[in-house]
């Protein structure tokens, strides 16, 4: 016998969906929250640091089935999580360097 749909929605949590963002806590937060919450190395950056800043859309991924050697895999696994886009990182450094040529260094 299959499962039945009752038509009522789960009460949506007052949590966050992992990777979205609680905009209402954050909008909160004090500047002096952030600076005392902040790495070390944010700490001296000049006042214009962000002002030549642009916002980089993320592109759309394509799901798909990859095969690749079980110790590479594990190798990206082991380094911790959201390894699929560590993977997606290399394969573009490749992409790039094969489009671009490597960058050569000044000197």
């Amino acid at each position: 016998m299959s499962a039945k749909r009752t038509g009522t929605r789960s009460v949506q949590s007052s949590q966050p969906q992992r990777g979205r963002a609680n905009l209402a806590r954050l909008r909160r937060v004090t500047e002096r929250q952030i600076r005392a919450t902040s790495p070390p190395e944010l700490a001296d950056l000049p006042a214009d640091f962000w002002a030549e800043a642009s916002v980089v859309e993320p592109v759309a991924k394509q799901p798909i089935s990859l095969r690749v050697d079980e110790d590479v895999l594990d190798w990206f696994k082991s380094q911790g999580p959201r390894y699929q886009s560590r993977i997606n990182a290399v394969l573009r450094t490749y992409m790039h360097q094969r489009k671009h040529g490597p960058k050569r260094k000044a000197g």
